[in-house]
């Protein structure tokens, strides 16, 4: 068992991403990344897998009192240090507090100020009565603008909150991999969650992402604590299932996710407290009458509604592609993108169409690409040892979540695929423990993979745009 994160894996990420981003830019030179966001990727990129190695070693026998005080330290300082400087650099690059081509964060914004300026009637009518539009949109306007009545239009304001949300979701992350990995993977995940970039980044956008992500996790933490505890409590059952329902009103297919994955876990988990016929039983009939009574109802309507226009969606996204000059994006089948759904999405690391946000956060896209290798161990160990049972529930999340976006339009869309990565890095953890001297072989190779990912995905964006 390695208890630890590797030095040499982490020597070898970091040569692999210089790699790929010096053979990137000299090939593609025309198109290289403004210095700014290549600069930024190679400190984030040293940054991560240096203190990760560095910290899972270190912290790994002091108390887990010091280890928590450490991981929110190093949680809330990069997280508010990146809120204050991107903050005003917004402001001195798009004259506003908000990133370049910002349109649901500007829509979200000027939402909520009228969501502050309304009645309760209005807003009702609004959301729920005449002007119903879908309970995946209500979620975070309704939250944005309860902050928005409470402090004022302040853009600032509700970013400092999301630093504080997002560094609970690392200890969330750290005490459920610690449950269903051990401590020493808990503490490793913890940290990984703590300098993940895109987890840094989103809490400087002003949209709804970190709160999604947290209400995913802390279901997934009330799910197996469920699951695991031996005196099942209404409480212990409610929280699951009003968190599962919390999601519908971010993103209908997460909330879909989550009571499917809730569901799996208590079909399949093997955890000791689940082998009492009338408990799985109790709890398998609490899940049905769930879904009855969200059967009838609106949210069923919705999921209804994606499922059946899925084909219609996929064809839209991929004309829209083509016409914005993506010719190659026809090919972008779930057929060919639900296989790499685990190490989705791809780094972009040339300058084209202005795409910023996606060349600021191409070191965490790279992070997903290599770690992906450890995704795919960790499903096939746990198969192997036969323990894919513990692992039942974060896998029938992740594994449903990411294969409905990968045949859907939005296969490499980073935002949409955001929502795997928390148990994508779960998962992560438990690959790594079971490293041994076969699967160690695959690792190298995978380097090379990697880099022709890189290379291969650069080619892609230019080409299907017939800028060569």
């Amino acid at each position: 068992m390695v208890p630890y994160f590797p030095r040499r894996i982490a020597s070898n990420a970091i040569i692999t991403y210089l790699i790929s981003l010096a053979i990137v830019s000299v090939v593609f030179f025309q198109y290289i990344m403004l210095w700014g966001y290549i600069v930024l990727g190679i400190t984030w990129v040293t940054a991560f897998f240096i203190l990760t190695e560095k910290w899972s070693r270190e912290w790994r026998t002091i108390s887990e009192k010091n280890y928590l005080r450490n991981l929110i330290r190093v949680a809330v300082i990069l997280r508010l240090a990146w809120v204050v400087i991107s903050y005003f650099y917004y402001i001195s690059w798009t004259g506003i507090p908000f990133e370049y081509d910002a349109r649901d964060s500007l829509g979200y914004h000027e939402e909520a100020m009228w969501f502050a300026g309304s009645d309760w009637a209005t807003i009702w009518d609004a959301y729920f009565g005449s002007g119903f539009h879908g309970v995946a949109d209500v979620g975070y306007p309704f939250y944005l603008g309860m902050i928005y009545r409470i402090f004022g239009p302040v853009v600032i304001i509700p970013r400092i909150i999301k630093v504080f949300i997002s560094t609970w979701t690392c200890v969330l992350i750290y005490r459920v991999t610690s449950r269903m990995v051990g401590e020493d993977m808990g503490r490793l995940a913890g940290i990984i969650c703590a300098l993940m970039p895109n987890f840094v980044i989103y809490c400087g956008y002003h949209l709804k992402e970190t709160e999604m992500l947290f209400l995913e996790v802390l279901f997934l933490e009330r799910a197996d604590h469920l699951l695991r505890t031996s005196k099942m409590t209404f409480w212990d059952v409610l929280w699951p299932s009003l968190l599962a329902l919390s999601m519908f009103f971010f993103r209908t297919v997460l909330g879909a996710t989550a009571g499917f994955a809730l569901a799996t876990g208590v079909l399949l988990a093997n955890y000791p407290s689940m082998k009492r016929g009338l408990r799985r039983a109790s709890l398998v009939g609490w899940g049905v009458l769930c879904v009855a009574l969200v059967g009838g109802g609106a949210l069923m309507t919705e999921i209804e509604s994606y499922w059946e226009d899925r084909e219609d969606n996929v064809v839209k996204q991929r004309y829209q592609q083509t016409a914005r000059g993506n010719q190659w994006a026809q090919y972008a089948t779930g057929a060919v993108m639900a296989p790499m759904a685990f190490v989705l999405p791809f780094s972009t690391m040339v300058n084209v169409d202005e795409q910023y946000a996606q060349q600021t956060k191409h070191s965490g896209n790279y992070v997903r690409n290599f770690m992906g290798f450890f995704a795919i161990l960790a499903v096939y160990e746990a198969v192997r040892r036969k323990k894919w049972r513990d692992l039942a529930l974060p896998v029938a999340f992740v594994a449903s979540y990411l294969g409905i976006v990968a045949v859907s339009g939005f296969s490499n869309s980073e935002r949409f695929l955001l929502p795997g990565l928390p148990l994508l890095i779960l998962l992560w953890t438990y690959g790594i423990t079971t490293l041994r001297k076969q699967t160690y072989r695959l690792f190298m190779p995978w380097c090379i993979v990697v880099v022709l990912m890189e290379v291969g995905w650069a080619f892609f964006k230019l080409g299907s745009r017939g800028l060569f």
